[in-house]
């Protein structure tokens, strides 16, 4: 019998790094307050999610200043969105074998 969690990445069973990739997803550029607010997270929660994420290769920072203060923004990586895709693709795919 196959696994059928087998598709599933690991990386996306957190909640919130499923919740970034998927605001992320549909959107070009989000800057880290804008997420933050999305996903209701304290900066902390979110900063080593975010960076976890940046790691793997799966989004990356954009770092900048407005006047003295910083603005980091994110975006989906061709890799990330790919293996997003993947992990929507499995679930999808799980669903409908278990439907039968």
């Amino acid at each position: 019998m196959k696994n059928i969690i087998s598709g599933l990445n690991k990386v996306f069973d957190n909640r919130i790094r499923l919740g970034i990739m998927s605001v992320l997803m549909v959107n070009d550029w989000v800057d880290f307050t804008a997420l933050k607010d999305m996903l209701e997270l304290t900066d902390g929660n979110l900063s080593s999610n975010l960076s976890s994420l940046e790691k793997i290769g799966y989004i990356e920072a954009k770092k900048q200043f407005l006047g003295k203060k910083p603005k980091s923004s994110y975006r989906v990586t061709i890799a990330g969105r790919m293996e997003f895709t993947r992990h929507i693709d499995a679930l999808e795919q799980m669903i409908k074998e278990q439907k039968s």
